[in-house]
Parts: C-alpha cells; structure tokens; sequence
C-alpha cells in the first residue's frame, strides 16, 4: 500500500475519532469521557493483544512501565479533551488540541537548546518558516479564546439554533482544549526521549538501526496501548460498578467506532513515522480541518466569520509544523 494512502487512511480516522466521540458525548452526561475512554481502551487493548498473538510483537512489563510517563501524558490529555466535548464545538476544540506541536516546538527551545538557527557554508540564519508556525498557532489559540469569550449571547445563540447543541460562554470550554494541547506536547517530548533511549539501547545490543526503530515503535505503541486497556478497565469499575451506570447502546455504541477509529489512526500513524515521510504527517495534521467539515456536516455546526479566520490561522501553521517535521 502507498505510504501517501496510509497517511490519507490515518487522517480520515483520527478525525472520525473526533466526530464519534463528540456525537457519543452527551453535555448532560458528567462521565460521558470516561465512557469514551473506556471505548478507546478496550478497543486498543484488543489491538495489542492482537499484535502480541499474532504481530510477534515480543513486550514485558518492564517495556510498559519505561513508556509509562509517555502513556501517562497522552491518556490523560485525551481524557481532558473528551471531557472538553461537552463544553464547545468541536470545530473550535480541535484546532486548539493540535496545535501541540507548536508548544513541543517551544519546550525543545527552553529544554533542548533548540533555536531553529540553521548554518550553511555562507551564513546563519532562522528558520523563518518553523517560526511562523508557532507563531500562527499561538496567536490562533488565543484569538479563538478572545472571540468565543467576548462573543455577543444573541450572535451565539442565532448561530446554534440550527445545531443540536447549545454552548454558553466558558472559560473552562476554552482552557480544556488548552490544557489537551500542553500535556499532549508534553507526551510528545518524553515519547522521543524515551524512544531514542529504547532504539539506542536495541543498537547497543547489535541490533541494526533501521530494524531497532522498527522494533521499538512496535513495542512501545503496544505498552501504550496495554497501557490504556488497564485504564478501561479500571473506569468501567468506576462507571458501571460505583456509580451504577447503565449501557446507553445508542451513545456507547457510537463511543466504540471513535475507540475503532482512533486505534486505527494510531496504527497508521505509526507506520507513517517509521518510514519518515514528512509530507505523510503533513496531511495527518490536517484531521482538525476534516473534523471541522465533519462537525459542519453532521452536527450543523455554525461559526463565526472571525472563528473560521483564527481556525485558519491555527491550519496554517500545524501545516507548516508539520511540512518542516517539528
């Protein structure tokens, strides 16, 4: 199969992801993210129990409790993410959650030393481009904060009419996505430290460096995703035990093909990453505009003139991110 197909297939299910799991959360429902957690954990738990069975994929405890603070990161920004499904269009969130790269960018900088400076034979100078990005980004973030907070109630409420949802002004709404966006970045940065530190330590072993990456994205994306069957089991303990809920087959059912979708993107991803192909994680970032078309389309979500001009922004430079592989 063509990489550039992969990276089309693993686009088309992380924004299938964002759509199932916003129509499967109800506002009025105060555990409805752990209920999508649950269905993104079970669904990544059968994934890696298939990959141990018959990927050959060979892991022990140890490899999951390495990958813990990466898994950590990445479990718990998802959760805060579905839990901001509640409170905003998804239109606007999911812009703001993939805007991570840009503050990745930026924790490299204040931790890394790195200063986007390149050097040729002539002369130094910026990296121009990279900076845009960021910049487009962290501007876009705050310009969507700005715009939904000082929003006129009328101009929000004509706007919603069509929709099947209506939102009031929050700053929790704002700062959900936010926070999904930091922590996500956070997750980011310790997954290549700890990647780096596995794919080294398969090479010191005698291991070729091609196959040691191979064999370290398996084993780690395989921790992660055990990883996160452990947290589905100990939220349907929370959910269905303690709290006595019951199974709603209408919005749990639609919760499960966000968990299909999302485990699916992630395998996806991941073949993309390994064979390094910088404009495949171009498209991949795109997912927030497609989730964008989706929520139009399906949920009648309506923005704002000034919304669309900062979701633009926010496009813009995750494209520029990822083109020059932040």
């Amino acid at each position: 199969m063509s990489i550039w197909i992969i990276a089309i297939i693993a686009m088309l299910c992380w924004s299938g992801s964002d759509i199932f799991s916003k129509i499967g959360s109800k506002q009025d429902d105060k555990l409805s993210h752990y209920k999508v957690g649950i269905a993104v954990g079970l669904i990544m738990g059968i994934h890696a129990i298939y990959e141990v069975v018959f990927g050959g994929v060979s892991i022990t405890v140890s490899d999951i409790i390495t990958y813990l603070p990466a898994s950590a990161f990445y479990i718990i920004s998802m959760m805060v993410g579905y839990m901001g499904l509640r409170y905003i269009e998804l239109s606007i969130s999911s812009p703001i959650c993939n805007g991570s790269g840009a503050v990745t960018a930026l924790m490299s900088m204040l931790f890394f030393g790195v200063t986007f400076v390149e050097e040729d034979s002539n002369a130094v100078f910026l990296n121009t481009p990279i900076i845009i990005g960021i910049a487009l980004i962290v501007v876009a973030i705050i310009a969507l904060g700005i715009v939904d907070n000082f929003e006129d109630p009328e101009l929000r409420m004509k706007r919603q009419q069509a929709a099947n949802r209506k939102y009031s002004k929050s700053v929790l709404a704002i700062l959900l996505p936010v926070l999904y966006c930091v922590l996500d970045s956070c997750g980011t940065f310790v997954d290549t430290l700890i990647a780096d530190n596995y794919v080294a330590g398969l090479e010191a072993g005698g291991m070729a460096a091609e196959l040691a990456e191979s064999v370290a994205g398996d084993v780690l994306n395989t921790a992660y995703e055990f990883t996160w069957l452990l947290m589905a089991v100990i939220f349907i303990v929370y959910v269905f035990i303690i709290k006595r809920e019951k199974v709603d087959k209408k919005y749990d059912g639609t919760k499960l093909l966000g968990g299909i979708c999302e485990t699916v993107g992630q395998v996806f991803y991941m073949m993309v990453v390994v064979k390094g192909y910088i404009p495949g994680l171009v498209i991949i970032s795109a997912y927030c505009a497609v989730s964008l078309v989706w929520g139009r389309i399906f949920l009648r979500e309506k923005l704002s003139w000034k919304h669309y001009l900062a979701i633009a922004a926010a496009f813009a430079g995750i494209l520029i991110l990822g083109f020059y592989d932040v």
